[in-house]
C-alpha cells in the first residue's frame, strides 16, 4: 500500500496541479478576452459615431454645394425687357397702347423669344407703373413666391 501511495500520490498531485493550472489559465484567458471585447466594442462605437458624423458632414457639404450652385445659376438668369407706345390712327379713332416685350437670358444666351404684351393706355396714365404691372418675367415674381405659395425650408 505504501508503494501505491508513493506511486499514486505524485500522479494525483500532478493531475491536480495540471487541472489547477488549466482553470487558472482559462480564467486569465477569459479576462483577457473580455478586455479585448470591451476594447473592440469601444472602437466599433467610436467608428460608428465617426461614420455617422462623416455621413452627415458629407450630406451637409453636398447640400451646401447644390444650394450654392443653384444660387449661382439663378444669379446668371436675367430678364431683358423693352417697352414702347404704339399709336394706331384710323379716321377719327386715335388709339394708344403700351407694348411690353420680355426675354429671359442665361448669361448671354436667350432662353426664350420675345414675349409681347399689349395693353391700351389712356391719356395721362403712368406708363412706368403700367410696365411693372404687365411684366411676367419680373425677377421679384420669379424668385420670390407669392403670398399663397408654399415656402420650402432649406
Amino acid at each position: 500500500m505504501t508503494q501505491m501511495l508513493w506511486i499514486g500520490l505524485p500522479i494525483f498531485v500532478s493531475v491536480g496541479s495540471g487541472m489547477l493550472a488549466y482553470f487558472v489559465m482559462k480564467a486569465r484567458m477569459e479576462a483577457a478576452i473580455a478586455g479585448e471585447r470591451s476594447a473592440l466594442a469601444e472602437a466599433r462605437a467610436r467608428l460608428e459615431g465617426q461614420s455617422k458624423t462623416l455621413a452627415e458632414t458629407i450630406r451637409a457639404t453636398e447640400e451646401a454645394a447644390k444650394r450654392q450652385a443653384f444660387d449661382e445659376f439663378l444669379a446668371d438668369l436675367r430678364v431683358e425687357e423693352r417697352h414702347y407706345l404704339r399709336e394706331q390712327k384710323a379716321l377719327f379713332l386715335h388709339k394708344k397702347s403700351l407694348v411690353l416685350q420680355e426675354r429671359i437670358y442665361f448669361r448671354n444666351i436667350p432662353l426664350s423669344s420675345w414675349v409681347e404684351h399689349e395693353m391700351p393706355v389712356e391719356e395721362g396714365a403712368d406708363v412706368e407703373k403700367l410696365v411693372k404691372t404687365l411684366a411676367v418675367f419680373t425677377p421679384d415674381l420669379m424668385l420670390n413666391p407669392g403670398p399663397g405659395a408654399r415656402k420650402f425650408l432649406r
